[in-house]
């Protein structure tokens, strides 16, 4: 009788063995690696760590979409820009409204050109955004690396890139040339407050302008101020641009405006998102969720007229648009139902649990459940 052929048989024994060892060196090197720099050092990236990365609400439920789900990634550098009037720091002091609804926001106006009664309108807390004008680039990202080392701030933006001017070219005289300066500025800036920016979970949102590159034949001859880093370095990049003006009769009430994000490190990119932004109010939430309604089916348009089921919402988009407002509980409602078309079950459980975690009411459950 032949003998039988074990080879196989040992090569894979030999292999799991090996596995194993190689398991358990490396699970005395995270050890190794946790005593000495900390608990989160080092970890296992998996789909609960992936969906567990917290977000703020950008106030466009169709640019929260766009991004992923759950708006801007805390914990990270934002960049937002565009050309001029073209919705940027509206959207990032909407961005400010929806931070301060948990927490504290604070803004670099490096441009010195912040509206107090635009903010308001806004819904932003007046008294109680943390506000700095400072005179030079360099003091403007000390403040920015001060703030977030206090890991007492959720956000903090800075208006503009292209504002924050070096000391040099400052002090200088007019016509000297500072070639390189200002990348050389952000560079450094963006190399000291990445890791610091993670480790607070602190979001730092950057408006930026856009230029226009000399002799640019074949391509887009746009390029932001700042250098490369900041382009880097960020995890989400929005270009905002204006597609049209909202008019009532003859006169314009509001713009019409498309962000697209052209990089996105924690959701897939380039997706896009359109949204009015009201001379009166900012980024109108109710017009945003009547158009992700038609969209998607929830509500339905025939003519002129939007209806909900039964409910009649309105005869044309601005008279539903009040109607939205005008009905709190109905506009929870329809959001509810596009979110659930939108969003995977995953994402949608892991908002509402954070979502709990932040306003408290977890804890609150807890309670009543240890008591009974």
């Amino acid at each position: 009788m032949a003998k039988r052929n074990s080879g196989p048989a040992k090569t894979l024994q030999a292999k799991a063995k090996d596995n194993a060892a190689r398991d358990e060196v490396l699970k005395r090197t995270i050890s190794q690696i946790e005593k000495s720099f900390g608990q989160g050092a080092i970890m296992r990236l998996d789909e609960e760590a992936y969906l567990s990365i917290p977000g703020i609400s950008t106030g466009a439920l169709s640019l929260d979409l766009a991004l992923g789900g759950k708006g801007i990634p805390r914990g990270r550098i934002v960049e937002v820009f565009g050309p001029e009037s073209s919705g940027k720091t509206t959207l990032a002091l909407s961005i400010v409204a929806q931070a301060q609804k948990n927490g504290v926001a604070a803004f670099v106006d490096a441009e010195h050109s912040l509206d107090p009664s635009w903010a308001k309108k806004i819904g932003i807390d007046i008294d109680q955004l943390l506000v700095s004008q400072p005179d030079s680039g360099e003091q403007a990202l000390e403040i920015v690396e001060l703030l977030v080392r206090s890991n007492a701030v959720d956000l903090i933006v800075v208006d503009s890139v292209a504002a924050l001017i070096p000391r040099a070219e400052i002090e200088g005289d007019m016509g000297d040339a500072v070639v390189g300066l200002q990348a050389r500025l952000m560079s450094q800036a963006m190399r000291k407050l990445t890791g610091v920016i993670a480790r607070s979970q602190t979001t730092v949102v950057f408006i930026n302008q856009i230029r226009e590159k000399i002799g640019v034949m074949f391509g887009s001859p746009e390029t932001t101020p700042g250098g490369r880093a900041l382009k880097f370095f960020s995890s989400v990049r929005i270009d905002v641009r204006r597609t049209g003006a909202i008019k009532e009769g003859d006169v314009t009430v509001g713009s019409r405006t498309r962000a697209r994000v052209v990089k996105n490190k924690v959701a897939p990119p380039f997706r896009e998102a359109e949204f009015d932004i009201m001379y009166t109010e900012g980024i109108s939430i109710t017009g945003d969720l009547l158009d992700l309604a038609v969209e998607t089916g929830i509500v339905d348009k025939a003519g002129a007229w939007f209806s909900y089921g039964d409910i009649r919402v309105g005869q044309g988009r601005e008279a539903s648009k009040r109607f939205l407002g005008e009905n709190p509980d109905l506009c929870d409602e329809i959001k509810e139902a596009v979110l659930e078309k939108k969003l995977p079950q995953k994402v949608r459980e892991r908002m509402a649990k954070m979502e709990a975690e932040e306003t408290g009411e977890t804890d609150d459950a807890e309670l009543e459940t240890a008591e009974a």
